[in-house]
């Protein structure tokens, strides 16, 4: 087990005294509401073949993939997993917000199934449940962003999160050469942190090349004719369409989410100079839509 302490330069303390974030509150209902029913056999144990991930049924069930992250086979299993996700989770999601940290969790659980893929040679038909793989990529990701930050090992030993996490990988990638004696799927764990360094540090450009790759010139929609006239003519650009638009304001009211969660955690001080320029021009668009309507009367 571990505990974090203090993790950035305001000393800013989490765990049991850190507020609970939305997705990692509703990741630990959702794991600990299906071990319950399956220990009460509401869900059947014949369900993990359907349920469960494994290489040769696949294709015939690629739902696995997904759904092998919220299933555990005892008690101890899934506490250690949600115990992990409760202190590395809030200041992940706090940090990238809550539909980035739902993304990267889901990334980090498929790497850990894909892992399986690619070691099926090795592995052979082997059923794969857990969260562990999407755990342990939140893991990378912590000692990425704070890697000096203080990790109690049995809540006794204080290491660093950056070396902790180094030792956790090698650890991990010399279980997963000596195969799955004990019964643990350490190619999973491993799984969850390479894609997680592959997705925190080349994701972006990985988007961009898979747009050029998917999408040629020929295949883009050219402008209407008129509309580039108008931005010639008048030297701006084209206005956003309407489904553009509400994609941008609802990345601009995530981001406002995030930073009023954040002022509730830690206070005003704690905000950088981004983010209060860009409440404050928030504030200041707010204003104007507010104020319009009665300058239009004046007039």
């Amino acid at each position: 087990m571990m505990r974090q302490q203090a993790y950035g330069s305001g000393g800013v303390r989490f765990g049991h005294g850190f507020p609970m974030s939305r997705w990692v509150l509703r990741l630990m209902i959702a794991n600990f509401a299906i071990f319950l029913l399956m220990s009460l056999r509401i869900i059947p144990a014949p369900a993990l073949e359907w349920l469960g991930f494994a290489v040769p049924g696949f294709l015939t069930r690629p739902w696995t993939a997904v759904t092998y992250m919220f299933l555990h086979g005892s008690f101890m299993h899934v506490f250690m997993n949600m115990l992990a996700l409760f202190f590395f989770g809030p200041p992940l999601e706090q940090k990238w917000g809550s539909r980035f940290f739902l993304k990267y969790y889901l990334v980090t659980g498929l790497g850990g199934a894909a892992s399986s893929v690619l070691l099926y040679s090795v592995l052979g038909p082997t059923m794969m449940i857990g969260a562990s793989g999407a755990v342990f990529g939140l893991l990378l990701a912590f000692a990425l962003n704070w890697p000096d930050a203080k990790i109690l090992l049995w809540f006794v030993f204080p290491v660093r999160a950056k070396w902790f996490v180094m030792a956790l990988g090698a650890f991990t990638l010399l279980s997963t050469a000596q195969g799955s004696a004990d019964g643990v799927a350490h190619w999973a764990h491993l799984g969850g942190l390479v894609s997680g360094f592959v997705y925190l540090r080349y994701g972006e450009r990985l988007r961009r090349f898979a747009e050029k790759a998917l999408y040629t010139d020929k295949e883009k929609p050219a402008p209407r004719p008129r509309r580039r006239r108008r931005a010639a003519s008048t030297g701006e650009a084209p206005p956003p369409t309407p489904r553009r638009r509400r994609r941008q304001n609802g990345d601009a009211l995530d981001e406002v989410d995030r930073i009023l969660d954040k002022i509730r955690a830690t206070g005003m001080d704690s905000l950088t100079p981004r983010e209060r320029a860009f409440l404050d021009e928030v504030s200041r668009q707010y204003r104007d839509t507010q104020d319009t309507p009665t300058k239009s009367r004046t007039h």
